[in-house]
């Protein structure tokens, strides 16, 4: 059994927002994610994080910053009892033309690299391009309807992502998971 869960963050774990999380003030968690993360790290899951955080490139905030929020995200968690595995992000912008901007699968690539096969690992996201950067590298896209999710479930799930489960929030998702 592959025992990886791969997140995104914003929309997932913290709230998102179209102007961007620009400070340590703006990272917010959502309610029951950071006690979800420690309750699959105490169930002996290693959870890490991939996501896209172009306000680098777009200078709206620092990698200073950035490792300031997910600073304290691990602390958060930690609180909680549990553990975060690493932190993936692309910092580019749109028209940069990296591989690693989901949807491109350059930060799957980099946690195979890390933590091996990623064959089966869900990968939970509240946009299409989360579901599609994992799908590319064999991952069970799961979508939760927090962050942008309803948005991206009401305008229909393309036919090539195959069966996508559907959570109300991470927290819900790590119910359903523990309880099998």
């Amino acid at each position: 059994m592959n025992n990886l869960i791969i997140l995104d963050r914003d929309g997932v774990i913290n709230e998102d927002s179209d102007a961007y999380i620009k400070t340590l003030d703006e990272w917010i968690p959502l309610p029951g994610s950071l006690e979800a993360i420690a309750r699959l790290s105490r169930a002996g899951y290693t959870v890490v994080v991939a996501t896209n955080q172009s306000g680098i490139a777009r200078g709206y905030y620092d990698v200073a910053t950035l490792n300031a929020m997910h600073q304290r995200l691990r602390e958060l968690v930690a609180e909680q009892g549990g553990e975060l595995g690493k932190v993936f992000y692309c910092p580019h912008g749109p028209d940069d033309g990296c591989d690693c901007r989901k949807p491109a699968p350059g930060l799957i690539d980099q946690i195979v690299t890390e933590y091996g096969d990623v064959t089966g690992a869900p990968l939970i996201g509240d946009s299409l391009r989360d579901l599609e950067a994992g799908l590319a590298r064999g991952c069970k896209p799961v979508l939760v309807l927090t962050g942008k999710g309803e948005k991206t479930r009401d305008k229909g799930l393309p036919t090539s992502l195959g069966p996508v489960d559907i959570y109300d929030s991470l927290a819900d998702f790590t119910d359903h998971l523990l309880k099998e």
